[in-house]
Parts: C-alpha cells; sequence; structure tokens
C-alpha cells in the first residue's frame, strides 16, 4: 500500500489526476482498501478536477471507516472548494470543522485567506487573519503576502505597506513575492520611488529578486518611457544570474516602440531569439503597434507574415494595430481585408479595430460609408464609446455636415453620455472652420457647466480661428483666462 501511495503521488505531481482517479477505482476492485494517504490524494485528485461531491463523498468514506481525517485532508477540501470560487461555502465548512474541534493549521488559513483574496473579498481576508492571529494559528508569510497582493491590486497600496510594515513588527519575514507584490503595487499608482527604495530594501536583506521582480520594474521603467534606467535593471537582473524571459524582452520592446526607437525596440526583438527566448504573440503585437505608430506599415506587415510562417496566431491587438497603420496610411481596402480575415479566423473585431476603420474613412471623407459601418457593428452588437461618436462628429464637420454633427452631440447629451474634452474641442472646431464663433464659444461655456474642463488644444483652436478673423480683444481675453488656468 505504501508504495502504491508513492506511485499515486507521483502521477499526482504530474497532473495525472484522471490516471489516478482510475487506479485507486481498480485499487479498490481487486479488493485493496484504501487508507488515508490513498484517500487524500484521491480527494485532491478530485478538487483539482473541480469534482467536490465526489471529494466529499471521499470525506464521508473515511469518517466511515473510522479514520481520523488530518489537516491535509481538511486543507485540500478546502482547497477544493475555494479552487471553484466557492469560498463561502469553504468558510461555512470551516467553521463547521472549528466547531467539531478539528485540527487546521497554516496552511488552511492560508489557503482559505489566498482563496477570498483571489474572489476579490479583501477585507473579509483581513478579518480573518486578525481572527486567527494568536488564537488559532500564528499568521505567516503565505497570509500577510497574499493579503497584501489583494490589496495592491484594489490599488490600496499604502495599507498593504501599513500591513507589510506589521508583519515586519510581528517578525514574520517577507519574503520575495511579499517585496514582489508591494513593488507592483507601488508601480501600478505610479510611485516608482517608493518601488525602487522597496527593491534597494530587498537587496540589502538578502532577499533575492526573481525574474518577476525584475520584470515588474523593467516594464514601470518602460511605461514611462525611461528606458534608459529600464537597460539598468536589465544589466543588473543578467549580472545576478536571472534569466530574462519573454515578459522582460516584450517590455523593453514596448518602451523602445514608447520613445519612437524602432532600431532599438527591433535590435532587442532580434537579440531575444538570439539568446534562446522565443517571441510570442505580444512580441509581435509590440513590435507592430510600434512600426505602426511610426508611420513603417511595410515592416509590420513583414513581421505579421513572419508570425503566419511560425505558426503564431495574431490576436484582436495584432490586428486593431495593423488595421490603424494600414487605416492611417490610407490603405483602407487592405485593412478591410484584415477584418474579413478576423471573421474567418474567429476573432471576432472589438470596437477598438472598428474605431480604426472609422476614423480612416472619415479622414478621407468616406462618411457615409463610416455611418453604414457604424450601423452594421451595432447590429453586431458591439457598443460604440465615446471614441467612436468622437471621430464620427469630426468626420461630419471635416464634410461641411455641421448640422449633423450637431445632431449626433445633441443625442449623446440626451442619452447621458459624459462627453470628454476630445468631443467638445472636435465640434468647437467644426464651428471655428465655419466661422460661427458665438456657437463655439457656447459650446465652450457649456463645457465649463459640465465639469469638463477645456485643453490647451481647445483653447489653441479657438484663439487661431479668433486671430484669423481680426478678432483680437475676444482672442486676448481667451488667451489670458488660458495664462490664469495654467495651460500656457
Amino acid at each position: 500500500m505504501f508504495r502504491f501511495g508513492k506511485i499515486l503521488g507521483t502521477l499526482v505531481k504530474a497532473n495525472h489526476y484522471y490516471t489516478v482517479v482510475s487506479l485507486h477505482r481498480q485499487m479498490e476492485l481487486n479488493g485493496i482498501a484504501s487508507n488515508l494517504v490513498t484517500s487524500n490524494i484521491l480527494i485532491n485528485c478530485f478538487s483539482q478536477l473541480g469534482l467536490n461531491s465526489r471529494s466529499f463523498s471521499v470525506f464521508a468514506n473515511i469518517l466511515k471507516k473510522g479514520y481520523h481525517p488530518d489537516t491535509i485532508t481538511l486543507t485540500t477540501l478546502i482547497k477544493g472548494l475555494c479552487l471553484k470560487g466557492q469560498i463561502h461555502k469553504a468558510l461555512k465548512f470551516h467553521d463547521k470543522l472549528v466547531a467539531q474541534r478539528f485540527q487546521l493549521d497554516q496552511v488552511s488559513y492560508g489557503t482559505l485567506i489566498n482563496g477570498l483574496c483571489k474572489v476579490g473579498e479583501t477585507s473579509a481576508a483581513l478579518q480573518l487573519l486578525r481572527r486567527v492571529d494568536g488564537k488559532l494559528v500564528q499568521p505567516d508569510v503565505v497570509m500577510y503576502s497574499a493579503i497584501i497582493d489583494s490589496m495592491c491590486k484594489d490599488k490600496l497600496v499604502d495599507d498593504a505597506f501599513d500591513l507589510y510594515s506589521e508583519m515586519v513588527a510581528k517578525r514574520v519575514h517577507p519574503n520575495v513575492v511579499t517585496y514582489s507584490t508591494l513593488i507592483s503595487g507601488f508601480c501600478i499608482v505610479g510611485k516608482l520611488k517608493e518601488a525602487i527604495d522597496l527593491f534597494n530594501k530587498m537587496i540589502l536583506e538578502n532577499i533575492n529578486p526573481n525574474v518577476y521582480t525584475f520584470n515588474i520594474l523593467v516594464d514601470a521603467f518602460c511605461k514611462e518611457g525611461k528606458v534608459k534606467q529600464a537597460n539598468n535593471v536589465f544589466a543588473m537582473m543578467m549580472r545576478k544570474g536571472v534569466k530574462p524571459n519573454v515578459v522582460t524582452y516584450t517590455s523593453l520592446m514596448d518602451g523602445y516602440c514608447l520613445v519612437k526607437e524602432m532600431n532599438k525596440a527591433k535590435g532587442t526583438f532580434n537579440a531575444m531569439a538570439q539568446c534562446g527566448v522565443t517571441p510570442n504573440v505580444f512580441s509581435y503585437s509590440t513590435m507592430i503597434n510600434g512600426f505602426c505608430k511610426v508611420k513603417m506599415v511595410d515592416e509590420a506587415m513583414n513581421l505579421f507574415e513572419e508570425m503566419h510562417c511560425k505558426k503564431i496566431i495574431p490576436n484582436v491587438v495584432t490586428y486593431s494595430s495593423l488595421i490603424d497603420g494600414l487605416g492611417k496610411s490610407g490603405r483602407i481596402s487592405h485593412a478591410l481585408k484584415l477584418v474579413d480575415e478576423m471573421h474567418d479566423r474567429g476573432i471576432p473585431p472589438d470596437i477598438v479595430t472598428y474605431n480604426s476603420i472609422l476614423d480612416a474613412l472619415c479622414t478621407n471623407h468616406h462618411v457615409e460609408k463610416a455611418i453604414a459601418l457604424l450601423t452594421k457593428v451595432k447590429d453586431e452588437g458591439i457598443q460604440p464609446n465615446m471614441y467612436t461618436y468622437t471621430i464620427l462628429i469630426h468626420g461630419l464637420c471635416k464634410v461641411g455636415r455641421l448640422e449633423d454633427a450637431q445632431k449626433v452631440f445633441e443625442d449623446l447629451l440626451v442619452k447621458g453620455y459624459n462627453l470628454n474634452v476630445y468631443t467638445y474641442t472636435v465640434m468647437i472646431h467644426g464651428f471655428c472652420n465655419k466661422g460661427l464663433f458665438d456657437q463655439a464659444l457656447t459650446m465652450l461655456s457649456k463645457m465649463k457647466d459640465n465639469s469638463c474642463i477645456p485643453n490647451a488644444a481647445t483653447y489653441e483652436i479657438i484663439i487661431r480661428s479668433l486671430f484669423d478673423k481680426d478678432e483680437n480683444d475676444l482672442a486676448e481675453k481667451l488667451l489670458c483666462e488660458m495664462i490664469v488656468m495654467g495651460l500656457l
């Protein structure tokens, strides 16, 4: 039986759950009774397969045979419920176990706390931590790290840092997961300096950052366009013997694309392959988007073809980036062919994809085609967003259909849409182009009344138009208003 248990255990580690269930059934058919160890293995298999009713049947059988379930049995049952998102069932089961004086350990409570965090019940997880603290079990690094991670995902980074400080004060030592989670949290809320301070503290405490920790910092620097600092992190990573992965290289490429250094982005892309790291769909999408943004659409198309050759299936982001690039370079028919290809491949275009096509049609004065496409998009059940309507309003204004543009604009207000600064500015631009300054100024006033703050572009459009028409006094008045608002 001991040897059989070891075989089953090895199969579980290799995720061969159905094989274990089948072997266990054969074992019982051959008259070999299962013990607590093999029963626990079976419960684990059913839990991993999401068959919790079968897990609890095995549990009932354990009790019937007079075995005393251990913490492994009970924790595995709790984990099964948590994996299915049935956290409240798991909590009820926990309360029942405590009432019947069953013993649970740190792993059991760590599983429950993690389960609560996974379904976004951060405050309930914290309450459970307070409930168990020193009474049922001593909180450990796993419990604290799970809650800190959940708080960071909720952008409650200051609360997360307070909890980290509490665990340090209680001599619960943070590990690489704790630090990585907090560093990520600070990066999410744009507190890069605090993230770096924490990273340095981690190093001083001889806790080695892993690839995930380094990737967080590389990505954060790249998103802010600080590619030099990202490269410094990358260099430190290499010095510490941590091998960069596809996420590291893709983040660096994204950084270079953001600052429009496409040669360096392509160099990083090539270096990744030379280092034995295979580019994935996100790597290709990043490069394709980067090339399209600097109007190097042919280079983007070459990479798209390379994806096909390497059997890497493009996703909606890949297609949308390329469609946007083709649209902006006036190759609308090619862009529309890619939309058809998306449908054929079972990758439904989203509103971002269609906005690119609508923008290309409106830019090239094909407003009727844009209106027809928008009708089709709505028929497909895709909800237009504010950017969609802004594109349409701008397109109508460009071809001199100001009244139609106004109708779309007013309809949005009636329907309660929260209009943004870009939509108002497009409408103001339309009025200015027709020399209708009273309407433009009325729109500027309406914009402020609706708590939408004009930006520098809004003022510049009106001021430039007023100067062109020798309305200098009014232009200067608006210029002073700009200065007061700190827009100059």
